[in-house]
């Protein structure tokens, strides 16, 4: 069963999408980058109003792949007390360097979520790296939002093996990256966890405001037999999605 995350950028719509009934409250500026990072304090003041209820990741940013740079900020954010803090695999610098950095933070129970980038097709053989360090989870998304939905610009088949290389070695698995109502159906045939929005439940793209009958027409369609492609999907309520996590990361 495929879960819904929405993408918020403050706490009025961190209220907005809990209400509507979202499974993963996530935590971004979009207007700072693909995975534009709140401020801690920003960041605490939604976990503080709503979290034990409702699942809440977070980014750190944009940052260059350099350990020094990246596990500072993976710490501060995790002590916000999020959930999941997710952390964007950019092209150069130190992937390797900066998976052993986080591995002792993992191993202390925080639980990461590598973002991947799909119009990028980085080598999968990363997504078992992941695993070997004890990430929580690996998500496919897309750096460039101009160029289009994850499913416009990146091959089927490729987030197929993604999907199932995450499920293989017991990864939370999302995709996200521009997607629409169109893209829905064939996404859910892959079977990831989630898949994640922005773009488009705002009014005036992924940096506008969210609108309420948006995010409701999304979970309508995550919920319909016919957009599951029965009995592949079907709608996962917060509870039990947030259960399901919990048992997976041990």
């Amino acid at each position: 069963m495929t879960g819904m995350l929405a993408s918020v950028a403050n706490l009025a719509e961190a209220r907005l999408v809990a209400e509507a009934g979202v499974d993963i409250i996530d935590l971004k500026k979009p207007a700072a980058g693909a995975l534009g990072a709140l401020s801690v304090a920003e960041v605490a003041a939604v976990v503080a109003a709503l979290g034990g209820e409702w699942p809440i990741s977070a980014t750190v940013g944009d940052l260059p792949m350099e350990p020094a740079i990246v596990v500072p900020a993976v710490e501060a954010m995790a002590a916000t007390g999020v959930d999941y803090v997710k952390i964007g695999f950019f092209p150069g610098g130190d992937w390797a360097g900066v998976i052993a950095g986080l591995k002792p933070l993992a191993e202390r129970g925080l639980r990461l979520v590598a973002v991947l980038f799909g119009d990028q097709a980085h080598d999968l053989g990363w997504v078992a790296m992941l695993a070997e360090a004890g990430f929580a989870g690996a998500m496919l998304d897309t750096a460039d939002k101009a160029r289009g939905s994850l499913r416009q610009v990146c091959e089927p088949g490729y987030v197929r093996e993604f999907v199932a290389e995450a499920r293989r070695l017991g990864l939370l698995c999302g995709l996200a990256g521009s997607l629409r109502a169109a893209d829905v159906p064939s996404l859910l045939a892959f079977e990831p966890d989630y898949l994640g929005f922005r773009g488009a439940l705002c009014s005036g793209g992924r940096t506008g405001g969210l609108d309420p009958d948006a995010v409701l027409q999304m979970l309508t369609l995550l919920k319909s037999p016919c957009a599951s492609l029965e009995p592949l999907g079907g709608y996962v309520g917060r509870a039990q999605f947030f259960g399901r996590q919990t048992d997976r990361s041990g």
